[in-house]
């Protein structure tokens, strides 16, 4: 691996380390609430959690390797904006090793939470997670209905489509979006747009490195379920690393071609 390369997969790998560190620790930190009990559960502190890890991830690690910190935004780029395919795997590779790493961090800052509490789902998204299922193990109060696989794999696909036009105009200098060392914010706050109005069918995966990375390290810790049936397989990894090329074309059809150009 070349040395430039070698500087991107590294700061891949400290992005989405960072990313999982601080996503994945507010739902442990909230899910387990140790000092409130199951009544500190709360969606919005989760979205609001999720979306400044996404914040500083980015400003940590875009200087670096461009921040990606998603295969489906890495393949959205190669796909579409001519982000080199040679490139492409390392990028994934590194996203899944900082996705796994910082899960075991927040194994280790959570232990003895999760330990008591018979190591729950902090990890990742769909059945069995603590979007679902607080502390103390019983229904979310209030909640009502089920969503199917299927309904799943929409709100994946609709939450990635977001993702990706909300990363294109932060960095489209033809359009108005906030330039330069500010778009990281943009990026951010549309991960808890993603989250407070698509998140509750599916999770708000939309990354499949962010979903199946911290899965496996929930395999080795012992949280059950993690892998049962194919739900692991399609709405949290597949589902986004379709839409993502995808929603990069959209934006690409639908806004950049319609921008007016600049001198």
């Amino acid at each position: 691996m070349e040395n430039r390369t070698m500087k991107e997969f590294i700061g891949e790998v400290f992005g989405t380390f960072i990313l999982i560190l601080l996503g994945d620790g507010v739902v442990a930190n909230v899910g387990l609430a140790p000092r409130l009990a199951g009544t500190a559960y709360n969606w919005n502190t989760i979205t609001i959690g999720w979306a400044f890890a996404v914040i500083i991830a980015v400003y940590v690690s875009a200087g670096v390797s461009g921040a990606h910190l998603n295969p489906a935004v890495t393949l959205g780029l190669a796909v579409q904006r001519g982000f080199p395919w040679k490139k492409v795997l390392p990028y994934i590779a590194a996203q899944m090793i900082g996705a796994f790493l910082g899960a075991l961090a927040v194994f280790l800052i959570y232990r003895d939470g999760l330990v008591a509490s018979g190591m729950p789902n902090v990890w990742s998204t769909g059945p069995g997670s603590v979007f679902g299922n607080t502390f103390w193990g019983g229904a979310s109060a209030g909640a009502t209905g089920t969503y199917s696989m299927l309904t799943a794999i929409i709100a994946e696909i609709f939450g990635t489509f977001m993702l990706t036009w909300g990363i294109s105009a932060s960095g489209d200098l033809k359009n108005n979006g906030l330039k330069d060392n500010l778009g990281a914010l943009i990026v951010g706050f549309t991960v808890l747009a993603v989250g407070l109005s698509l998140g509750g069918p599916s999770g708000y995966s939309i990354n499949p490195a962010r979903d199946l990375g911290p899965r496996l390290l929930g395999l080795l810790v012992g949280t059950k379920g993690l892998f049962d049936g194919l739900y692991w397989l399609i709405p949290p990894v597949l589902a986004p690393a379709i839409a993502g090329p995808i929603g990069f074309w959209l934006y690409d059809t639908v806004v950049g071609k319609n921008l007016p150009k600049k001198d």
